[in-house]
């Protein structure tokens, strides 16, 4: 099931952006998903199917925004690497 969001997005965006509308919702979505996940707040597969990905289409996305697939911080593999 999906639902349906509406935007008024100023008609010049598009032509500013060189995108047809269709293109710009595609990409809208999967910004707004590469943005979520880069934050912690969503899973690759939860961003993916926000982004209408599958979730290797997704992680192959993520360098075009220079995001890595791996979300650990420092702190976290450290005290992985400590507990082996």
């Amino acid at each position: 099931m999906s639902i349906v969001l509406k935007l008024d997005i100023p008609e010049g965006a598009f032509s500013a952006l060189r995108k047809e509308p269709s293109e710009f919702a595609s990409e809208l979505r999967l910004a707004a998903a590469v943005k979520w996940y880069e934050m912690g707040i969503i899973s690759q597969e939860k961003a993916a199917e926000i982004a209408g990905l599958t979730r290797a289409e997704f992680i192959f996305s993520l360098g075009k925004f220079s995001v890595s697939p791996f979300q650990y911080t420092i702190e976290e593999i450290k005290e992985e690497i400590s507990h082996e």
